[in-house]
């Protein structure tokens, strides 16, 4: 394909985008001086804010996160990607994604709860989309299969839980009590729905590891805070132990049987990478 000027102004707008979103991350982790997200809007993010908030450790994620989209902006500046469909399909989500990366962690630092609702959300909604749109073609390599599909999926697969807990963090902090339903109900209630999705995800995306695996890590952690910290709650433990074997479980699943499907159909198209 020719490269056009379209194509610089997107590689460019990416590039641009990971700035402001490792800035915007430096300042979640109090680097420039900011308030670290466990703190900010008084600790309504903090790991025992809430009975769906994962454990500490669950958040070292974003490091693997933040590495593949340093990885994922090189690579699209490859000569060979510059004018890729693919990257022509993925570029402006991604952009996009990492902008809302940024204004979610500056939404919570500022207090704004309801405001970081909105934005992971609309984070959410973009990386479902660029889940749709790279699931539509395997990558062309292993290369590309891990930094494309594999960030992405990591991407993806933890916002899902992520989005949960910073719900759940503003509901409370709003003195939302539930309808008078225990809150055990309401945790096991999201896992349910979360294990749902994420096994949906697997269906459609051919049992990719990556996103199954982010999912089931997001919700192993908050097995472990529930398990071990404050608010103790043996339901939801056991709820998000549950979802995170059967995500992992369907994806597995999935991709074995699509391998197999694949060999004995002699390779061909199902036979390239996926991540």
């Amino acid at each position: 394909m020719a490269v056009g000027s379209s194509d610089l102004l997107r590689q460019t707008a990416v590039t641009i985008s990971l700035v402001i979103c490792i800035v915007g991350s430096m300042i979640g982790v109090g680097v420039f001086g900011g308030t670290p997200i466990a703190q900010a809007a008084g600790g309504a993010l903090a790991a025992d804010s809430t009975l769906l908030a994962p454990a500490t450790p669950a958040f070292s994620i974003w490091s693997v996160v933040y590495a593949g989209l340093v990885a994922y902006t090189v690579w699209q500046w490859l000569p060979s990607q510059r004018a890729n469909s693919r990257q022509r399909s993925l570029g402006w989500i991604v952009a996009a994604s990492m902008i809302l990366n940024a204004a979610w962690i500056l939404s919570v630092q500022a207090g704004w709860l309801f405001v970081s609702v909105l934005v992971i959300l609309a984070l959410l909604a973009t990386l479902i989309l660029a889940f749709l749109r790279y699931s539509q073609s395997r990558a062309a390599s292993w290369v590309e299969a891990v930094v494309v599909d594999g960030t992405l999926g990591l991407y993806l697969g933890w916002t899902s839980v992520a989005v949960c807990a910073n719900i759940a963090a503003a509901l409370k902090a709003a003195g939302f009590s539930g309808f008078g339903v225990r809150p055990e109900i309401w945790s096991v209630g999201v896992l349910v729905v979360v294990a749902a999705v994420g096994i949906a995800l697997a269906i459609k995306g051919h049992g990719r590891l990556a996103l199954a695996a982010a999912i089931a890590w997001g919700l192993a952690w908050i097995t472990v805070g529930r398990s071990a910290d404050s608010p103790e709650s043996f339901p939801t433990a056991v709820a998000a132990a549950v979802a995170a074997a059967l995500v992992l479980g369907a994806a597995i699943t999935v991709r074995t049987r699509t391998a197999l499907a694949g060999g004995s159909a002699g390779g061909g198209a199902s036979a390239l990478p996926r991540r």
